[in-house]
């Protein structure tokens, strides 16, 4: 099987059907993509692929093959991305176990949406914050959509 993840080739050999979160932490190595629930409600696990957001934890690596996948990782290499600065500018992280997954979720929104309204934003956002921060990932969109640089890749 042969991943192309945040520009990088690949080979993978493990079964097709091995959900892609766990091809991207125990085969790649990129652990920024968390585990939440397992069964794609959460949000934990979103990641890119082929341009749309997808829950990672039922995705299978299959459905990957030949395709871009984009994790936090990719996102920026450094932090610098106008998501991850507004994150931080807006105080959005708590406990932060979510937060991988809401900015790529936040990602994909701008990419669709470069200016959104509240309402375009509690549409997207569908992950899960356990810690109830999502007036602050609101604020934090809102900034990175005014840096107009907030679109994912």
């Amino acid at each position: 099987m042969r991943l192309r993840v945040n520009g990088s080739e690949h080979t993978l050999d493990i079964d097709a059907s091995t959900p892609l979160l766990w091809a991207l932490r125990d085969n790649i190595g990129l652990c920024g993509t968390k585990f939440g629930c397992g069964v794609g409600l959460c949000g934990a696990c979103s990641v890119m692929l082929g341009g749309q957001l997808v829950r990672s934890c039922v995705t299978p690596i299959s459905a990957a093959e030949g395709r871009d996948v984009v994790t936090i990782e990719g996102l920026s290499p450094d932090s610098s991305h106008p998501l991850q600065k507004a994150w931080v500018a807006e105080e959005v992280p708590q406990c932060g176990y979510c937060q991988s997954g809401q900015l790529m979720a936040a990602s994909a929104l701008l990419a669709q949406h470069p200016d959104p309204t509240d309402e375009q934003i509690d549409a997207a956002m569908t992950n899960v914050c356990r810690c109830g921060t999502y007036q602050r990932v609101r604020t934090a969109i809102h900034r990175a959509a005014r840096a107009g640089k907030g679109g994912g890749r």
